[in-house]
């Protein structure tokens, strides 16, 4: 069957992405389990595939990773450093095509149905785009090839790590049948144990199955989707750069923290952090956020939206401290705090406007000057006086 009229899509994924790009920054620890993920009470945020081979997982609490896995070795993450690789992955891929959506740091669709003739066929772009990436950031991808997104990334996932794998539409149902259901998108362990209960176990028992059967199991949105994947059938064209929804930061507290201040000055770092990452990408946020989570789990979250989108790192701090002090938490032990900066938008969409009393020259224009020296000394450089002895 030719292939003419059908799409070609991408699914490039990073393999272990923060965990490679750690052992890039440090070689001797290329060969040995390594652990993105620090703290007793943090969470594992990626894995090399030998410290994968004792069952550690991303977003398992570090304390459990250490205890599968005694010998392996637990690093720090390096966001900036992530976030510059990333930058660095997605430039790659526009010189082959402008239809690049992003999914996170790590992975991104490719639509190179329209430069073929230019590139070669689907796998002799990926095989370009895999050499270059590993020829300019020392690091591998895995890419899945196929007509839609869906089937992209089942087959990038079916070729990790370091692979390449196509599915043409006359393979499709042949790969796709004998999976698990849980390989359908949006299939959790929830809806994978109704799925069990009503005898269906894979793909093909799915496809197979009376769509209304199960609308009635799932409901209507749920079985309709379910039953569409089950045949390979995706619609979705891949969006241009979709922009960032969020920005945030936490802390999960190596002991529990109960006195205000504390947890003010820590929210303060974790404001200091977002929004000079949200500046850096020239965005504003119209929308903050907070998360408290107390010591036995419990999580509550607050926002508050401004007037007019704010960049700042103290205008940001000030709405995010009002909302914690909304929360009138009297010496409650806090587990974790976190900030997020949501509603984002481009920093030329916005208009400034002065309030009463407002100097023209201020904060703004003091983190600007902060941020050009942050650029050319480092991270944390120049700091507010509260958080100096960090």
């Amino acid at each position: 069957m030719s292939d003419i009229n059908h799409s070609t899509i991408l699914h490039v994924d990073m393999d272990a992405f923060y965990a490679s790009v750690s052992i890039r920054e440090n070689p001797k620890l290329k060969g040995k389990p390594v652990v993105v993920g620090a703290g007793a009470r943090g969470v594992v945020l990626s894995a090399n595939y030998q410290a994968r081979k004792y069952g550690i997982k991303a977003a398992m609490p570090v304390g459990r990773a250490r205890r599968l896995a005694p010998n392996a070795i637990f690093v720090s993450p390096d966001h900036e450093k992530y976030s510059e690789v990333s930058d660095s992955v997605m430039a790659i891929f526009r010189n082959y095509t402008p239809y690049v959506e992003p999914l996170s740091l790590d992975e991104a669709f490719l639509d190179v149905t329209g430069v073929k003739k230019l590139f070669g066929s689907g796998i002799e772009i990926a095989q370009k785009i895999r050499a270059e990436i590993f020829a300019t950031e020392q690091i591998t991808c895995s890419v899945g090839i196929a007509h839609n997104k869906f089937i992209a990334k089942l087959a990038s996932g079916h070729c990790k790590p370091d692979g390449l794998l196509e599915i043409k539409p006359e393979q499709m149902l042949q790969f796709l049948h004998p999976l698990p259901v849980s390989a359908i998108w949006g299939v959790g362990p929830a809806t994978e144990e109704q799925l069990t209960r009503l005898g269906l176990r894979t793909v093909f028992d799915i496809a197979n199955t009376p769509v209304n059967t199960l609308i009635r199991a799932l409901g209507d949105a749920a079985g309709n989707s379910l039953y569409e994947l089950s045949w390979g059938r995706d619609f979705r064209e891949v969006t241009i750069d979709e922009p960032d929804k969020s920005i945030s930061a936490a802390e999960t507290f190596s002991s529990d923290l109960e006195d205000s201040e504390e947890i003010l000055r820590e929210l303060l770092r974790l404001t200091e952090k977002a929004t000079s990452r949200m500046r850096a990408r020239a965005l504003m946020a119209n929308t903050i956020s907070i998360k408290v989570r107390f010591a036995d789990f419990k999580t509550i979250s607050k926002s508050k939206t401004v007037d007019l989108p704010i960049s700042g790192t103290q205008e940001c701090y000030l709405v995010a401290k009002k909302l914690y002090e909304s929360l009138k938490l009297d010496r409650a032990r806090i587990r974790l705090v976190g900030i997020a900066l949501e509603n984002l938008i481009d920093q030329s969409e916005s208009v400034e406007q002065l309030t009463l009393g407002q100097r023209p020259v201020g904060w703004r224009q003091a983190e600007a000057a902060i941020d050009d020296v942050s650029e050319k000394f480092g991270q944390g450089s120049v700091r507010p006086a509260r958080l100096l002895n960090d």
